[in-house]
């Protein structure tokens, strides 16, 4: 009997209180310069070197040189940061803004431009 009226005065409490938890959906998310948020590639500066895919742990990211692509599939991805470290390029990086949720699993597809050669 006593652990009702416990849970009793808990709700009680809980009530005139302000909610314990960020009102995201209704206030945005306050992004800091650390946050990992996703890898964020610039495609003009990229030169299919497959560094990156080599280097990734989780195999998240797969490029394709005949096609012209770079992948990455956001959900296997555990933003450890080793494929902006070996980039030589430097066209991988941290954004600090969290990717889109998704229903389904799927991979982000970026086609690579080509590249004119010098004369």
């Amino acid at each position: 009997m006593t652990d009702i009226f416990q849970i009793f005065g808990i709700i009680i409490k809980s009530l005139f209180k302000k909610p314990a938890c960020d009102m995201y959906p209704v206030k945005p998310a306050k992004f800091y310069d650390k946050t990992k948020g996703h890898i964020a590639i610039e495609a003009g500066k990229c030169i299919l070197c497959t560094i990156c895919a080599k280097k990734c742990p989780t195999g998240a990211i797969t490029v394709d040189r005949t096609g012209r692509e770079w992948a990455i599939d956001r959900g296997k991805c555990i933003l450890c940061n080793v494929c902006t470290e070996a980039c030589p390029p430097k066209c991988l990086s941290m954004a600090n803004q969290y990717s889109a949720p998704v229903t389904e699993q799927k991979m982000d597809v970026i086609a690579i431009p080509e590249t004119k050669k010098p004369v």
